[in-house]
């Protein structure tokens, strides 16, 4: 293992909070916009690789290790984005008026941040080592960087995707050249005008999202989407059965129950059977952060005889006993500081070490993620046994999805670093930093999106459909058609038992048709590429372009977004 001086670098730092702030701001526009938050850990890899050489031409070469610290450092911020994404702005689909100060979303989100930040150091031996789970986002990545430091033609379309599809926003948004749906006016017969969103979306972002996801599951979200609108919408309406309104009710309640569902599934089926197990290896002291990838227990032991403070790249990778103090005075926090009451905090505290560890479970054995669930169970306990206010609902399920989220995400980099035998403490360290960095612009973009577009631009139909937002909303506000959303559950539940691709058919069910049209057409497009250039196809290439299309559009949606704040309060100062 190279020495820790040589994985965590100055430069790789600089380098990896720049890419956090680019990856967490473009991390929020896509979740609300596309309901879906692709793992960024192929991006900041490459990314942060590509940037080190750069540097590496003027001066010390750089090494896979220092660029799997840099890009640990940059994913951290997505899964923090996607954690205040996923929630926060059911707000304001819940209560437009609402006025939520920026430092009370990111107090929550350090305070998920934090709590997760200890959770890792506690739980990566069981599940990095021990429980042998395959990780399959963080081994792509391992292979990813791996790939990469072989060669350089990738920079070339990961840039050259990113600038494409900015200057494809730019002109579409900013000025009108382009449509933002093509046959969107195309009649259908048997339902009123405004039932259905048809349309082509003309976005590189969706269509690379449709090229990113697997086949089955890109299938599975357009017959989600056929049920939805053609089956709820247009078909229920067309019988007489309701009208649109009712039917657009209808189908919001399905998806809601049917990704809702997903998660039990996902909890019953991967993580309940572990629960066990790993409870008897964290009291047997296995799971314990006292031991790190690389070095020997013997070698650990010694290290802490000789100092009282573990020494840089070996053993120890932090000592744990100063976490029940800051676990005591998050609780403290969320309970004055975030008026959340002191039961709901100490509830909080207390599940989210058992949503925890479900996220890592699910993470390392499917690849999925489903943050947003494991903040609706904590949230579901504490309405259930407490009288928190509105706001304050929305900022409890805030604060364990981002924990949640940033769970998952440094389970993938401790994988990746696993694989490539970088220093652990380093990348924990890193992702500290991450975290804090991808708070502040997280919640700082939510509420320049808010501020540009409106309140009244979330929801079903709207400009953010943020469709795990309007789930939070609908469980704090009531849900439109509760037989629907109970039918959806079930489905769910029972799909995912089935071993079927459930998360995308809700998404299918939920969001605008134009949407999963184009989504669909990304997919196609992927099985075209696969038939006319199945060597090209199995390469890494086309995710590292489609990694490139996604973030393009993203981060020319925040630049437009911050160009209309800063207009319209020079319009009001009159300057």
């Amino acid at each position: 293992m190279r020495p820790f001086n040589e994985q965590f670098t100055l430069r790789g730092i600089i380098i990896g909070i720049v890419g956090c702030v680019v990856i967490t701001a473009s991390s929020v526009y896509v979740a609300l916009k596309l309901g879906a938050l692709p793992w960024p850990i192929f991006f900041a890899v490459l990314f942060a690789l590509f940037a080190l050489k750069l540097f590496g031409l003027f001066g010390k070469k750089t090494n896979i290790n220092e660029a799997n610290v840099s890009a640990t450092v940059m994913t951290a911020g997505a899964m923090v984005a996607g954690g205040l994404a996923f929630t926060i702005p059911g707000i304001y689909m819940l209560m437009p008026n609402a006025d939520v100060p920026l430092w009370t979303i990111i107090l929550c989100a350090l305070c998920g941040v934090t709590l997760g930040w200890i959770g890792t150091a506690l739980f990566r031996k069981y599940f990095i080592e021990d429980s042998k789970l395959p990780y399959v986002v963080g081994t792509g990545a391992a292979e990813t960087l791996e790939a990469g430091d072989s060669g350089g033609h990738k920079a070339t379309l990961l840039f050259g995707g990113l600038g494409f599809s900015a200057f494809f926003a730019v002109v579409r948004d900013w000025f009108g050249a382009i449509p933002q749906t093509i046959f969107g006016g195309l009649k259908l017969p048997g339902i009123a005008q405004g039932g259905i969103s048809f349309g082509v979306w003309c976005s590189p972002m969706a269509l690379a999202l449709g090229f990113m996801i697997p086949p089955l599951a890109a299938l599975v979200w357009f017959i989600g989407a056929l049920i939805g609108d053609f089956g709820v919408v247009a078909g229920g309406s067309a019988t007489g059965l309701w009208d649109v309104v009712t039917g657009q009710g209808i189908k919001m309640s399905l998806g809601i129950g049917v990704m809702i569902g997903c998660g039990i599934g996902i909890v019953i089926k991967i993580v309940l059977p572990k629960i066990v197990p790993l409870a008897k290896s964290l009291l047997a002291g296995k799971g314990s952060a006292s031991n790190t990838g690389g070095v020997t227990n013997k070698d650990a032991s010694k290290a802490s005889k000789n100092d009282s403070k573990a020494p840089e790249g070996t053993g120890s990778m932090v000592r744990m006993r100063w976490a029940p103090f800051v676990v005591a005075a998050l609780a403290l926090v969320m309970a004055f500081v975030l008026n959340w009451g002191l039961l709901a905090a100490l509830i909080v505290v207390v599940l989210v070490w058992v949503v925890m560890t479900m996220s890592a479970q699910s993470t390392g054995q499917a690849g999925l993620n489903p943050m947003e669930v494991f903040g609706l169970i904590v949230l579901l306990v504490v309405a259930l046994v407490t009288q928190i206010g509105g706001v304050e609902a929305f900022l409890v399920a805030a604060t364990v999805t981002v924990c949640c989220g940033f769970v998952g995400d440094l389970m993938n980099d401790f994988k990746a670093g696993q694989i490539l035998k970088t220093n652990p403490r380093a990348q924990w360290i890193g992702e500290g930093i991450g975290g804090i960095i991808g708070a502040v612009v997280a919640a700082g973009v939510v509420v320049l999106l808010v501020s540009a577009y409106g309140p009244e631009s979330f929801g079903p139909g709207n400009e953010f459909v943020a469709p795990q937002a309007a789930a939070v909303s609908a469980l704090v506000g009531g849900i439109p058609n509760l037989p629907a959303f109970v039918v959806g559950l079930l489905v769910g539940v029972g799909l995912y038992l089935l071993g079927a691709p459930v998360i995308t058919l809700g998404l299918g069910i939920y969001l605008p048709f134009h949407l999963s049209l184009t989504i669909a057409l990304g997919a196609l497009i992927r099985f075209i590429v696969k038939l006319i250039a199945p060597a090209w196809s199995k390469s890494e290439n086309p995710l590292v372009l489609a990694s490139g299309l996604l973030a393009g559009e993203s981060i020319a949606g925040i630049i437009i977004a911050l160009i209309t704040v800063v207009g319209g309060l020079v319009a009001v100062a009159g300057i």
